[in-house]
């Protein structure tokens, strides 16, 4: 237990005419045995100084009241970016699902890009099924991370009324990060025929990193019909492409893929190597034999690993 001493210097330091005692005050209330550590914090959200507020955002991230939650929303309009972020990113920690609801309170009222992304952000992992329709309607904003971020609350919520707008981003939005993260959404789809079109779409996309999510998010999905277009994707010029197209291939247990996925137990980066030794013991045809044999002579010990464990997934 912390003397009494001690948290009454912790009390004077609070009110010193000093920014920085005060900032560090702050720090050391985390150590004290007060009852109302989070309401000292609360106050501290309205010092004059930005370090300190920032600090008690910060340390805010470990209480879930919706006192606390009001708090962190309504500094996410402050005049200083550092506060804005802290309190971001310590609503974002949220866990408890009942600390939604001054979230989508608070939705209607933020007209700041940054305040809207701040809270879907918070709202992703909570997977409140109230959240659905503002960040379905949030897809046309004109702010890219608001975007981003409706997404992310639609891939958990897994509607699947949402999926054409998904598709519809994943295909034309502007902005790389914004069709990245719609065709990793549409992963969450039941029914593969629904949005393997705009997947197909999404492996010719101009930016490597749209092609590599829509190869790893075709796997997942199990679509078969879309083998012929990851067999395409594994002549990518990324091996980014390449590695989850491969992966992809072995889930699928794409038979039609073995030329490709022995051209590539070849190729220099030898991430791809493992990915396709891999591939090929899931496919499990016996004319990947020689290949992985000549495997267990590569310079990186666990390409020679995994092909050890292909060929023993062959010999079954």
């Amino acid at each position: 237990m912390m003397p009494a001493t001690q948290l009454a210097s912790i009390h004077s330091r609070l009110a010193s005419t000093d920014p920085e005692v005060r900032r560090i005050a702050v720090m050391d209330l985390l150590d004290s045995d007060e009852d109302d550590v989070d309401q000292y914090l609360l106050d501290a959200l309205k010092d004059a100084d930005a370090k300190v507020r920032a600090e008690a955002a910060r340390l805010l991230e470990g209480y879930e009241t919706h006192e606390v939650v009001e708090g962190l929303i309504g500094v996410l309009d402050d005049d200083s970016a550092e506060v804005r972020e802290a309190a971001a990113i310590s609503l974002s920690e949220l866990k408890d699902a009942a600390m939604g609801d001054g979230l989508l309170a608070a939705l209607p009222a933020a007209s700041q890009a940054f305040m809207q992304a701040a809270l879907f952000r918070a709202l992703r992992e909570l997977r409140r099924p109230e959240a659905f329709t503002p960040a379905l309607a949030a897809l046309s904003s004109s702010d890219v991370g608001v975007r981003c971020t409706a997404l992310g609350v639609l891939g958990y919520l897994k509607n699947p009324a949402a999926l054409p707008d998904i598709a519809r981003i994943a295909g034309s939005d502007a902005e790389v990060e914004a069709r990245r993260i719609a065709v990793g959404a549409l992963g969450f789809a039941t029914e593969p025929v629904a949005v393997v079109p705009a997947m197909k779409r999404a492996l010719m996309d101009a930016s490597w990193q749209v092609r590599e999510e829509a190869a790893a998010t075709l796997g997942k999905l199990l679509a078969t019909d879309s083998t012929d277009d990851l067999i395409a994707a594994m002549a990518d010029p990324y091996w980014q492409v390449r590695l989850k197209a491969a992966r992809s291939l072995g889930r699928l247990k794409a038979k039609s893929a073995l030329p490709a996925l022995i051209d590539a137990l070849g190729h220099e980066m030898s991430n791809l190597r493992k990915e396709a030794a891999v591939a090929l013991g899931e496919v499990g045809e016996v004319a990947a034999i020689p290949a992985l044999e000549m495997a267990l002579g590569d310079s990186d010990p666990d390409v020679r690993k995994l092909a050890r464990l292909a060929l023993t997934q062959l010999s079954k």
